[in-house]
């Protein structure tokens, strides 16, 4: 499965599931607009690298020695109904297989508790869906208890957001890295927030601002999700792929800081290199590795982020000491 900081909710392939399994798990009803309340549930989730389309069902998840009850989830790919058209023109390709994903799901952990609140008050397209049994899926509008909901907020306890530890690498990158995933912040020894830690606020939409070479970038995440750093600059060469391409290693920095308001702000080095390089090699853990995006609002500050730090976040709405959610630190 993969780590999700920059999503909320557990999503899993049905073909890791296997059919039995997949098929006794509950659907989820009741959206809003659906005449009968009956209906399943479907969801489009988008993501940078394409959409994952499934039913929405209810299930326990247990994660280490944590359970989440009865859990609206997304089962990817379960062939339940055909895929919208505007789903499909949304969400770049179909990412929901074990190729195109690269795991057999996602959880997601991120800021939020539920997945698209405002699908609550609004019919968002490329979003929800209620599915007859006979007839296309429509858009619908559907109530927070019903929507695919961050696990970690399920929790009765160590619930208020998470903590990713991964070890610092060898330059040049590392076959592999191993780290640690931590419940809870504040609530046991073994997750407190340190005073010097730095502190981002997010906003309502899970984002904080990036200042770059001189440009502000609204939409930053520190996105476990992303293998690589990801945002726009034009005097970096890049491939086909979008892998930047330098000659020789760059040092650079981007300043984080809350989006509006006050708040801690911090500037964070990192480095890029001959991404395609590095990726063409026998590595896997790489911690100046970054791609060039097309949209200029964006700055995703991705896995090679998380080397060498401890990453916080905390959930939207919680408590972790004197501090209030959702916020990020490291």
């Amino acid at each position: 499965m993969l780590l999700d900081t920059g999503s909320a909710g557990v999503r899993v392939l049905a073909s890791a599931l296997g059919s039995a399994l997949a098929g006794r798990l509950p659907a989820q009803t009741g959206a809003t607009d659906d005449p009968t309340h009956g209906a399943p549930i479907t969801q489009c989730a988008i993501f940078a690298s394409g959409y994952t389309w499934g039913s929405v069902k209810r299930a326990d998840v247990t994660l280490g020695g944590k359970m989440a009850g009865n859990l609206p989830i997304q089962v990817i790919s379960d062939g339940s109904n055909a895929t919208p058209s505007d789903c499909a023109s949304r969400g770049i390709a179909d990412i929901g297989s074990v190729t195109e994903l690269g795991a057999n799901g996602v959880i997601g952990i991120g800021s939020a508790v539920r997945d698209f609140p405002l699908a609550a008050q609004y019919v968002l397209p490329a979003t929800y869906y209620y599915c007859p049994s006979t007839g296309s899926c429509t858009s619908t509008r559907v109530p927070l208890d019903t929507q695919i909901m961050n696990p970690v907020a399920d929790f009765t306890t160590d619930n208020n957001g998470t903590i990713i530890r991964l070890p610092a690498l060898q330059p040049g990158g590392q076959t592999s890295a191993t780290g640690e995933l931590v419940f809870g912040i504040g609530t046991q020894q073994n997750n407190a927030l340190p005073s010097s830690a730095n502190i981002i606020p997010l906003d309502s939409s899970g984002f904080f601002t990036t200042a770059y070479k001189g440009s502000t970038f609204g939409n930053s995440v520190i996105d476990s999700g992303s293998n690589t750093g990801i945002f726009q600059d034009t005097a970096i060469p890049f491939d086909a792929w979008g892998r930047y391409t330098p000659a020789t290693t760059l040092s650079l920095s981007g300043l984080l800081k809350a989006t509006s308001g006050a708040g801690t702000s911090a500037t964070v080095p990192f480095q890029v290199a001959n991404t395609a390089n590095l990726l063409a090699s026998t590595y896997a853990a790489f911690d100046n590795i970054a791609s060039y995006t097309s949209v200029s609002s964006y700055f995703i500050w991705g896995l090679p982020f998380f080397f060498g730090r401890n990453v916080y976040t905390a959930l939207n709405g919680s408590r972790a000491g004197s501090q209030t959610g959702p916020f990020v630190a490291f």
